[in-house]
């Protein structure tokens, strides 16, 4: 009969345990700072009506014209000024009388609307109110809405990632601490980026307004976010 033989691991034969394989961790981290905007943009038009598109558009381009220089007045440099909305559009007069085969009759133009607006970006949230006031005063019978920023959010930003990968490396220590481990290398890093802005609210202008005082406006604060991914290698335990 033939001996059996048996297999040994030579790490049992040299009394030491098998090397353990370093795994890694991946998590995710959010960074958000807070800071009051510093301008803002206005949609800002005239609307005007006009027995036909001419008498229209005639009308609405004094009125314009009255609003942009108005707007300079104030300070508002021209690159600060772009057209975002022009239209001319027939107004229409639906009747309920039928023909004599009961058909609805056709609408029929009554005459003409030309709309033309402007966005304004304003850089000095302390003249926002007067500027508003003072373009109403001149004309202007549609503000769409008011949209805060900060001009350079590039900081803000910066401070963000600080804080979001603070937050990532926090929660990783923490479950490598519980798994028995520590971190190690940095394996990967990745950004999704984003902010929450106070939102755009509209403002239907008349012309009772210009007589009032300066409009109040509450500018509030705006964050801005960096949420990250990062990857770590996880220490070697056995060594």
């Amino acid at each position: 009969m033939r001996p059996i033989a048996f297999l040994i691991p030579f790490a049992l034969l040299a009394g030491v345990s098998a090397p353990a394989l370093a795994g890694s961790i991946s998590i995710d981290g959010h960074g958000e700072i807070t800071a009051a905007p510093d301008m803002a943009m206005i949609n800002s038009g005239v609307t005007t009506q006009g027995a036909t598109a001419r008498e229209a558009l005639d009308a609405n381009t004094a009125a314009m014209a009255a609003l942009i220089e108005s707007l300079k007045q104030s300070g508002i440099e021209a690159r600060d000024i772009q057209t975002s909305g022009f239209a001319v559009n027939p107004n229409y007069v639906y009747s309920d009388a039928r023909d004599a085969n009961g058909y609805s009759q056709p609408p029929k133009i009554d005459g003409y609307q030309v709309s033309n607006n402007v966005t304004v970006t304003v850089r000095k949230l302390a003249d926002l109110g007067a500027i508003l006031d003072k373009s109403v005063t001149v004309g202007a019978n549609t503000i769409g809405g008011v949209t805060f920023a900060v001009a350079d959010p590039t900081e803000l930003y910066n401070e963000a990632r600080k804080a979001a990968f603070a937050d990532a490396k926090a929660k990783a220590e923490l479950y490598a601490t519980a798994a028995g481990s520590s971190l190690d290398e940095i394996m990967s890093i990745s950004e999704t980026q984003g902010f929450n802005a106070p939102q755009p609210y509209p403002m239907y202008a008349r012309a009772e307004m210009s007589d009032a005082a300066k409009v109040p406006v509450e500018a509030g604060e705006m964050s801005f976010a960096i949420n990250v991914t990062v990857q770590w290698e996880l220490a070697d335990t056995s060594k």
